[in-house]
Parts: C-alpha cells; sequence; structure tokens
C-alpha cells in the first residue's frame, strides 16, 4: 500500500496472513520483513515446514509463492513494540480488518498477544485459536518471533506456526 514505510506482501486468498505488530527500524530501513538479527520469524516459517528452505529477509516477496503473506498491525516504525500507544494498536487493527476483509486470507495469524489485546480490545485473550474472526478470517494469536521476546523459543514458535495452515493448505 503506498504511503507505508514496509510494503504488505499481500495477494487475494491466501492460507495464512502474518500479521507483525510493526516495523523495526531495522526493517523499514531494508525495506524487508523481520530484518532485524535475532529474529526468528524466517527459521521458525521454515523448521513449522511453511517454506521449503529458510528464506532471508529480502526474500519477503517468495512468501506469496507458498501461500503466505506479511503485514503490520501499525506502519510506524519504532525500536520496540513498546513504544506504540493503545490508540494507534486500536487504529491499526481497525485497518486491519478491513485489509483482511479485501484480500480474504484464510487465517490471520497475529504475532504478538501484548498488541492483540490492546489493539482489538480483548484483554484477557491468549495465545492460541480465537473465538473471534478479524475481517471474516480465522485469526490466531502466536507468540511474537522477536529476539527481545525471552518466552518463546524457536522451537515453540515453529510448532505454533506449523497450526496455521490450513488442513490441505
Amino acid at each position: 500500500m503506498p504511503g507505508k514505510p514496509l510494503r504488505d506482501v499481500l495477494a487475494p486468498g491466501l492460507d495464512v496472513l502474518f500479521c507483525g505488530i510493526n516495523p523495526s527500524l531495522t526493517s523499514a530501513e531494508r525495506g524487508h520483513h523481520f530484518a532485524r538479527p535475532g529474529n526468528r520469524f524466517w527459521p521458525a516459517l521454515h523448521r513449522a515446514g511453511l517454506t521449503p528452505r529458510q528464506l532471508r529477509p529480502e526474500e519477503d516477496a517468495e512468501l506469496l509463492q507458498y501461500g503466505l503473506g506479511v503485514t503490520n498491525v501499525v506502519d510506524r516504525p519504532t525500536r520496540t513494540a513498546a513504544e506504540l500507544s493503545r490508540g494507534e494498536l486500536r487504529a491499526g487493527a481497525g485497518a486491519l480488518g478491513e485489509l483482511v476483509a479485501q484480500y480474504r486470507p484464510r487465517v490471520l495469524a497475529v504475532l504478538g498477544i501484548t498488541a492483540y489485546r490492546l489493539g482489538f480490545d480483548r484483554p484477557r485473550a491468549g495465545t492460541g485459536l480465537q473465538p473471534e474472526r478479524v475481517g471474516g478470517a480465522v485469526t490466531w494469536v502466536v507468540p511474537n518471533p522477536s529476539g527481545l521476546n525471552a518466552h518463546s523459543q524457536l522451537p515453540d514458535l515453529a510448532r505454533l506456526y506449523g497450526q496455521l495452515r490450513p488442513p490441505g493448505g
């Protein structure tokens, strides 16, 4: 979408649309998703069996050939997601719902429980499959792959991400 510091990797009818919280300063500078060293998104996707090899951040557009895409809740790059306001997260959640309704992925995977709780006004939400849909898509909340998130290790991320592709997808 024009005006975004980091373009979405999107196409209609994806199996899974991954939604990060917001771009890191490194990702915005390099123009590719999850480009910060130490981010575990790319290894987790591969270990989950969602990509046949581990892609590099500069290959993020190749996600489309595997039925995957990526966007963010908030467009503004920051050093850490903690710099975002509740208002930014709520506005981003509304825009995300519209984006999902337009592109109609089968699954939306929000990468970060705190951002989901604040942005979607679900203070008690947990990780996993959510009872509500966003923009009509089945919605999951999975751990953020940032190296700053010490709560989840790579094997955990890979296991959870592997549950996102619909059967036969």
